[in-house]
């Protein structure tokens, strides 16, 4: 393979991140992770408050390992990575609720 079909291959499907870009993602998966963990380990909130803080870390854990690690936000039209993503949260979203939904009105008739 010639130098310059390597590099048009390259071109059509895109850079990934800088190495700044990776720091950046790193760092903030570090700190998210370690907030929840300080909560809990120092006992600075109490259940209810822990709780919140644990998902609210979870939830920005999530939008950082899209955008840093999984290049969300560099995809070119039609967004196909975004469709996959929305219909595995999608799937998800429906077998847990209905999980639980299953579980709550599950009355076995005597």
């Amino acid at each position: 393979m010639s130098k310059q079909s390597v590099q048009g291959t390259a071109d059509q499907h895109g850079g990934h991140g800088s190495l700044k870009s990776y720091v950046i993602g790193f760092v903030l998966s570090l700190v998210f992770t370690i907030i929840p963990i300080l909560a809990l380990e120092n006992g600075w909130l109490d259940s209810d408050k822990r709780i919140i803080i644990y998902l609210t870390a979870a939830l920005f854990q999530f939008i950082v390992q899209l955008f840093f690690f999984m290049h969300l936000k560099e995809e070119d039209k039609p967004r196909y990575n975004l469709m996959s993503l929305l219909l595995g949260l999608f799937i998800v979203f429906l077998i847990v609720i209905g999980s639980i939904w299953i579980m709550m009105y599950n009355m076995v008739a005597l």
